[in-house]
């Protein structure tokens, strides 16, 4: 039986002017979340310097399953898109085992993108563009069959036949093709004072 070994996830990321707080209190949130997971052996953050922008995020867990269960939970999840308008991910390095840390910068084995979460604003967009369209139609050509139900029974029709056909072949393929644009850098905003 193959030994398992520990894996640490190392983050790159373009906080926002301005933002560093907020971000800081983020991380520390999402700290609190891996906390309770099966497998976290810890976690911090550090920022490149004071002047940076660039904060390096880590975690560690036990091994690649228990990894993926944080990676693939609906806590993280959450915890990750409220943090989408504080910044941008720049760079993610997952290692096993200690010796992997000592590598120099051009030999990390294992490198793994993370999606940029796109401003909720572009996600509206992305959704509204599909879904007039197909909600105007199926309205069209439903109401000569609907047109003297209860209300609640016609929309609950419509609902069931809209749904699958958003989730698995409408919003794929709109989100396919705003990807550019949903996954555009944002520009840098002033900070507050």
């Amino acid at each position: 039986m193959p030994k398992l070994q520990p894996v640490t996830v190392s983050v790159a990321r373009t906080v926002q002017p301005g933002y560093h707080r907020q971000f800081a209190a983020w991380a520390h949130a999402g700290q609190e979340l891996a906390r309770e997971w099966p497998g976290y052996l810890g976690s911090g953050w550090v920022r490149a310097s004071p002047e940076s922008n660039e904060w390096h995020v880590m975690y560690r867990f036990s091994d690649v399953e228990t990894l993926r269960a944080w990676d693939d939970s609906h806590e993280r999840r959450w915890w990750i898109d409220s943090g989408g308008d504080l910044m941008e991910i720049t760079r993610v390095e997952h290692r096993t085992g200690i010796e992997g840390w000592f590598d120099r910068p051009g030999d990390v084995s294992i490198t793994v993108p993370e999606t940029v979460v796109p401003p909720r604003w572009k996600q509206a967009v992305g959704i509204f563009l599909p879904f007039f369209p197909l909600s105007l139609l199926s309205n069209l050509l439903l109401s000569p069959l609907t047109a003297g139900w209860p209300v609640v029974l016609a929309v609950l029709l419509n609902v069931c036949i809209l749904t699958p056909l958003m989730t698995y072949l409408l919003l794929p393929l709109s989100m396919r093709m705003l990807r550019p644009w949903l996954q555009k850098p944002r520009r840098v905003r002033a900070p507050r004072t």
